[in-house]
């Protein structure tokens, strides 16, 4: 269902748009950081479950009708950069004896997982980049329908963003071992999380500031 003439471009576009950092993998390489590597793959694995989410809402033209409405757009940025701010808000109020301890990550993982899939099916970005960036790789050459193949296209791009973002992962997860048995750093954990989601949302609410002007 992907056309084999463009796939070779499709593949080298998606390989420079995971390079370009971006919030995705600023939440999952903090996560990796602060809370070591378990965290971090249930984070990568939150991203990828959003992406197959907006796939999904992509091939059946679900999000090109949010895209065309501007009210739903900005109602949906305003709740990411909300959420966002409350995650940061939940982080930096939280004391240093509630630092997760390492061989006790369970709870912690799974919460970051659900942060992952919020944080990104809140961004209007990634629902417009499904929108903008899959129908420039639909072929009138194929059989299949369009939806069928955004589908794949998107199933394709989250199977490829997943691996980058598991090795990201182990990349950061490897130096940030040491910090992980660092009281010091452990007592100020939360706190550099907080930042972290502060960070994302203003990074969200900047860019509606900028669609509004």
């Amino acid at each position: 269902m992907i056309d084999l003439a463009l796939l070779p471009v499709y593949l080298t576009t998606v390989v420079a748009l995971l390079l370009i950092p971006g919030p995705d993998m600023l939440l999952i390489a903090s996560s990796s950081l602060s809370y070591g590597r378990k965290v971090g793959v249930y984070a990568s694995f939150g991203n990828a479950t959003s992406g197959v989410m907006l796939t999904l809402l992509a091939a059946m033209g679900v999000s090109a009708l949010v895209a065309l409405n501007p009210l739903a757009l900005a109602l949906l940025q305003m709740l990411g950069g909300a959420y966002l701010l409350k995650m940061g808000w939940d982080c930096m109020r939280s004391s240093a004896s509630e630092a997760p301890e390492i061989n006790e990550q369970n709870n912690l993982a799974k919460l970051l997982y659900r942060r992952a899939v919020l944080s990104n099916l809140l961004n209007p970005k990634a629902l417009l980049f499904f929108v903008l960036f899959l129908p420039q790789f639909v072929s009138t050459q194929l059989n299949a329908s369009s939806g069928e193949q955004m589908l794949a296209l998107g199933l394709l791009l989250n199977v490829m963003g997943l691996a980058f973002n598991l090795l990201l992962v182990v990349l950061v997860g490897h130096l940030g071992k040491s910090l992980l048995n660092n009281d010091k750093f452990r007592t100020y954990q939360n706190k550099f999380m907080g930042v972290v989601f502060f960070i994302l949302a203003l990074w969200l609410l900047a860019s509606q500031m900028q669609g509004i002007s």
